[in-house]
């Protein structure tokens, strides 16, 4: 029979260089050296005040250092990190062995908004020195992840009021019963509880009415309209996602087509993209400082149709930009999505939350291709050999001139073809069609002249490359680094969590690139 060496693992005291902990070529390698030699973390130092009183103080670096790592693993808590530096080997070699208390971690995250974006700078910088960064085509996308924040403490000032005024009235129904009962015999624990409930009744309503007081306005959205406050966060927003609706932010990110660096990354509490592509853009040409733009002319931005409308295409006009933005109906033009449906995954029944869903309509089966225009007599007849008459003939719709014309009641009514003629004909009495004759104006708009370009074959192989930039990296910051959720609450603070995540993101990319071997 075959004998084994017993293999012991069994705690043990070892003498260990923590330094050759780190190997060359790992992602831990690149960030210890590029902390410790590359990076200029001198802003961090306005913290403190304790040059001559005072303890000393935690090195930024070393916190720096354990937080990336510990976020490239999906560590996000600072209890766990606190914990995996006190036992992990690779924690230790990171932090010096020094065991930092879990309050001092989560102060130092939260803490970070201008700092780490800083050393995003930097870390780009260094990206760019290693040639990762082509400037040919930059694809922007962002994702919708929930925050530390309630749902259900969603609403406008209108609805806490509502709430509140009902917590009031049935905090005094509840105190007008026990009073009416006093003078009857009941159990100590069941007085007991209602007292609880009348104190927390009155607690929240007076908790509603102290956030009233502190926030006299409406939340204001892009357009003037009233955007949903939060009473837990109230920079966060609600989110029509996939999943359902979320309460979070929306974690925006440019990427470089060469090697999918991110060279910038936003987190802002809307669910609305078409605000934030301008400003990500902007962001983008002043990525490193001014020092040397990123966006040169024969750069190309990509975004999906999220980030599509007239006004974000004439200002990238303005800003000289090459873009390719898609509209809501670039795959309907585009034959080789004609069998996306057939790909299309069933709802998951715990996130479907459409119900039973009304039948369509009827889709009408004569178009207005199937009616005779005559643009010279100004006369149209229908399929069923009736003249329509004219009801505008200097029409504007949507931008484009158009002639309408409308069928005679005595005529549409008792039609036997009512039914292919009509969407509706049980509730519709007569069909109107209209001929579109181009442009209003006669100029082309900035949309026309990016479904022109998008619809292209060089437009369409140019977009085709969007997917494979963008996406990947969402994989692996939400699959593999196991971000499915933001932790901290206020914009500022959770841009600075995205920017950390998308810093771990970058520094792998230069490990793997062989950086600092």
């Amino acid at each position: 029979m075959a004998r084994y060496k017993h293999i012991d693992t069994s705690p043990r005291f070892l003498a260990v260089d923590l330094q050759r902990q780190l190997l060359p070529g790992t992602f831990e390698h690149a960030l210890n050296h590029l902390i410790d030699h590359e990076l200029d973390l001198s802003g961090f130092d306005a913290r403190f005040n304790n040059d001559a009183t005072g303890a000393a103080a935690y090195p930024p670096a070393m916190l720096l250092k354990v937080v990336l790592f510990a976020y490239s693993r999906g560590i996000v808590s600072s209890r766990g990190i606190e914990a995996v530096c006190r036992d992990h080997v690779t924690f230790i070699a990171l932090s010096g062995d020094t065991q930092s208390h879990f309050t001092t971690i989560a102060g130092f995250v939260s803490n970070l908004a201008d700092d780490i974006a800083r050393v995003f700078t930097q870390i780009l910088y260094l990206c760019d020195r290693q040639g990762l960064i082509g400037r040919e085509m930059f694809a922007i996308d962002g994702v919708k992840l929930p925050s530390n924040a309630s749902k259900q403490k969603s609403g406008t000032r209108a609805d806490f009021e509502h709430q509140a005024t009902k917590l009031e009235a049935a905090a005094r129904v509840m105190l007008e019963r026990h009073r009416e009962a006093d003078s009857q015999p009941v159990e100590a624990d069941l007085r007991q509880k209602e007292n609880q409930r009348i104190t927390r009744l009155q607690t929240d309503a007076a908790q509603l009415r102290q956030w009233l007081t502190d926030h006299p306005e409406e939340r204001k959205g892009s357009k003037g309209t009233i955007r949903k406050s939060n009473r837990t966060d109230n920079e966060s927003a609600k989110m029509a996602t996939s999943k359902g609706v979320i309460q979070g932010y929306t974690g925006v990110a440019a990427v470089d087509a060469k090697h999918q660096i991110i060279v910038d990354a936003q987190a802002h509490g809307t669910g609305s993209e078409q605000e934030l592509l301008v400003p990500v853009v902007k962001a983008i040409q002043g990525a490193l400082n001014n020092e040397q733009t990123l966006i040169t002319p024969t750069s190309l931005i990509t975004a999906d149709a999220g980030y599509h409308s007239e006004s974000n295409l004439k200002q990238l006009t303005e800003l000289q930009v090459g873009a390719l933005i898609a509209d809501n109906g670039m795959r309907q033009r585009d034959p080789r999505f004609n069998d996306q449906g057939k790909h299309k995954q069933a709802p998951h029944p715990l996130h479907d939350k459409s119900g039973n869903k009304k039948e369509k309509r009827q889709a009408a089966v004569y178009r207005p291709a199937d009616f005779h225009y005559d643009p010279s007599t100004h006369t149209c007849v229908c399929p069923a050999g009736k003249t329509l008459y004219g009801n505008g003939s200097h029409c504007v719709i949507n931008g484009y001139s158009a002639v309408k014309f409308q069928g005679a009641q005595q005529d549409c009514v008792p039609c036997e073809q009512r039914g292919k003629c009509l969407r509706t004909p049980a509730r519709t009495k007569t069909r109107q069609v209209s001929f579109f004759q181009g442009k209003a104006d006669g100029a082309e708009s900035f949309t026309d002249k990016m479904k022109a370009r998008i619809d292209s074959p060089e437009g369409q192989a140019k977009y085709g490359r969007r997917f494979a930039t963008v996406e990947p990296v969402f994989g692996n910051i939400r699959h593999n680094k196991q971000l499915n959720r933001f932790t901290l609450r206020g914009q500022k603070k959770v841009d600075a969590q995205w920017k950390l995540y998308c810093l771990v993101h970058n520094i792998e990319k230069l490990a793997h690139h062989g950086y600092a071997q």
